[in-house]
């Protein structure tokens, strides 16, 4: 059994005892903490009432989940906007179409079945900041329970947002909904029996593609590792060969993180999902910029060649910016911390290099549904083969290790010795510590764990055999220090 508290919410495994699982009791305090401090950062007159989205993705607990939540947020005399089965970004954009002042989202995003979790929003339909959650945090371990008596308990209406986000994906100007629609893709989705059989099937059948699906049933029996990595997705890549498709789209169980499979079966890799929306983005803003007579340095939003990710994501999203004569800047990691540099830098686009497509045109979240849009016109304007455009991007590989420790203390040993060895490369210490080798286009990447004595180590460079070797040189570097 586990239950992780962290400033971006509850997760847990269901069932066991409270305080070492997401049992009701613990998603109670939560939610009854979430309230308080809710009331707290948006101060309202005396008898205004506060209104919060509840959506939930298709797991096997979601409705024991979305029951207690529902009716603790009753009980705080809140008003409740049951969203019902809602992907992550379709309840951030519930927030903002029901002018609700928060949402709650009960998903446990790329975790397995036995896991779910309670995931903070405020106003704007985005993640809270460190210090808001970990406000929640120090509330709920008060315990200090104060309900609404009964003339003021909140009231509950039902609402189906689905429609409202796919209409909002189609009126983006960058998504062509006719250019997709001549196009007459085929393509096989995997939505892993969740909330993606309901919401991403009704964006393709809009945009005129046939979709062939697969693991469609939104039961919450996830059909392999919800994980869109492609060592989960061999039935996908299977079934976009058998069905001559033109491209596999999988999405995990919440639809914010996305992974597209070329029309061989070959992984087009989801680091490169973000890489190649910027790609069309930067194009479309640089062939913008040329109409109207303005430098790419003198863009202003929407159309500013910006782009934003983790510190852990690829190179290849600064190669294409710089392409353009644009410019990357990195973030710590975490979607809240993506999200925080792209206002200040007023990004066109950004996002995480685990398949989360965050374009500020939509709104300040990772969606899938965006990303799958975006994709497509793309791929319609272009007119080649999912395959052919993965060439067109830099090649870049990425291998993931760690290193485990029996003392937390040596973490900080490690890294700073690591900062001191190599100055004279590029380092960012925004996020742990990152070495950019410049010359090679390599970068090892190493952050401490939160809740473990552990290293995690991602190293990227052009080929698979130099991203393990300097991966495993950082390693023995590490070793060497704590001797």
């Amino acid at each position: 059994m586990t239950l992780i508290k962290s400033i971006s919410g509850i997760r847990g495994t269901i069932g066991g005892a409270p305080g070492e699982a997401l049992t009701p009791i613990d998603i109670v305090k939560f939610t009854y903490a979430y309230c308080e401090k809710l009331r707290e950062r948006l101060p309202k007159a005396e008898g205004e009432r506060y209104k919060v989205v509840v959506g939930k993705d298709a797991r096997m607990s979601g409705e024991m989940v979305e029951n207690l939540v529902v009716g603790t947020l009753i009980a705080c005399g809140v008003d409740v906007v049951k969203a019902g089965y809602a992907s992550t970004p379709t309840t951030e954009l519930a927030v903002v179409f029901s002018k609700a002042d928060g949402g709650i989202i009960l998903t446990a995003s790329h975790n397995p079945r036995q896991w779910n979790a309670l995931k903070l929003l405020n106003e704007r339909g985005e993640f809270l900041n460190a210090e808001q959650g970990q406000a929640i945090l120090d509330c709920a371990a008060a315990e200090a329970f104060d309900f609404s008596d009964v003339d003021q308990l909140g009231h509950v209406t039902d609402h189906d947002f689905t429609d409202e986000h796919v209409q909002a994906v189609i009126d983006l100007k960058a998504v062509d909904e006719e250019a997709v629609r001549n196009a007459h893709f085929k393509v096989v989705l995997d939505p892993i029996n969740s909330v993606g059989a309901i919401v991403m099937t009704r964006l393709l059948e809009r945009m005129g593609v046939e979709c062939v699906l697969i693991n469609g049933t939104p039961d919450g029996n996830f059909a392999h590792n919800p994980e869109p990595l492609p060592k989960n997705l061999v039935k996908l890549s299977e079934t976009v060969v058998l069905e001559h498709a033109d491209l596999g789209i999988s999405v995990d169980p919440d639809v914010d993180r996305l992974a597209f499979i070329c029309e061989n079966g070959e992984p087009f890799v989801e680091e490169y999902t973000l890489v190649s929306v910027a790609d069309y983005l930067f194009a479309k803003a640089a062939k913008l910029a040329q109409i109207e007579g303005i430098s790419l340095e003198e863009a202003t939003a929407p159309y500013k060649p910006v782009a934003v990710s983790n510190l852990s994501s690829s190179r290849a999203l600064r190669d294409v910016a710089e392409k353009y004569g644009g410019r990357y800047e990195a973030a710590a990691v975490g979607e809240v911390n993506v999200t925080t540099k792209m206002r200040q830098e007023n990004a066109l686009i950004g996002g995480e290099g685990n398949g989360g497509v965050i374009y500020p045109a939509s709104h300040y979240g990772r969606d899938a549904m965006v990303g799958v849009g975006l994709f497509l016109s793309n791929l319609a304007y272009k007119q080649m083969k999912v395959s052919e455009l993965k060439k067109t991007y830099p090649p870049y590989f990425i291998a993931k290790n760690k290193i485990e420790l029996s003392d937390k203390a040596l973490i900080d040993k490690i890294l700073g010795k690591l900062q001191e060895l190599y100055a004279h490369e590029n380092v960012n210490t925004v996020d742990g510590v990152k070495i950019s080798f410049e010359a090679t286009r390599q970068w090892v990447h190493l952050r401490k764990s939160n809740t473990e004595p552990i290293i995690r180590i991602y190293a990227e460079a052009p080929t698979q055999e130099a991203a393990e070797a300097l991966a495993s040189q950082i390693i023995e570097v590490a070793r060497s220090i704590i001797g």
